[in-house]
């Protein structure tokens, strides 16, 4: 297996993949590889493993590592981390020995989850928001709720300035006294002529 891809910016390592494509397209390194294009997005498919790549963003973990962070069995665990190297999605590292001598293998996400056009992906991206933030206190969650009036043309600057602020910070170089956070936004029409409770 292959190391991460990384580059160095202002001496830290980072994932090399930091500047999204606009969503809908597909540039994910498949090309016209059509069964690993479907293979990734049959991966990024489940919430737990989109949390899993998550975990591992800035940081390798280990099998043992992620199990106990999402409470899985080792073997469970280890399906899900298989599923992810096999489609490019996670990526191993240098083994190293764990704390009681045995042989561990730091994974280590490699950013093209962004790249992967996954249809009907807006539901599990809010399952798992929806997992990330159970047991969060409500005052540590930021959340904006916004109705617009919205032309086509709009409708599109509006999505590509949010695309354009997340790739801003995304493309940040690391600060060692960072801590990671999340961001969710979900833009969709209203649906109307239903009743409100």
């Amino acid at each position: 297996m292959k190391p991460v891809p990384v580059e160095t910016v202002p001496g830290e390592m980072v994932p090399v993949e930091t500047v999204p494509v606009p969503p809908g397209t597909r540039d994910d390194g498949a090309g016209a590889d059509v069964a690993l294009a479907d293979r990734r997005a049959r991966a990024l498919g489940s919430a737990l493993r989109l949390r899993i790549l998550r975990f591992c963003l800035h940081e390798p973990h280990t099998n043992r590592e992620i199990a106990a962070e999402f409470g899985l069995n080792p073997g469970t665990s280890l399906h899900h981390v298989r599923t992810l190297i096999d489609t490019g999605l996670l990526a191993a590292g240098d083994p190293r020995r764990g704390t009681r001598g045995a042989r561990e293998v730091p994974y280590r996400a490699t950013g093209i989850s962004w790249r992967t056009h996954v249809p009907g992906i807006s539901a599990v991206l809010v399952r798992a928001f929806l997992d990330d933030i159970e047991g969060v206190a409500a005052d540590d969650i930021q959340a904006w709720r916004m109705g617009f009036l919205l032309g086509d043309e709009d409708l599109a600057e509006l999505s590509a300035d949010i695309t354009n602020l997340i790739v801003k910070y995304r493309a940040r170089p690391i600060d060692p006294r960072a801590h990671p956070v999340s961001l969710f936004v979900g833009l969709h029409p209203e649906r109307r002529g239903r009743a409100t409770p």
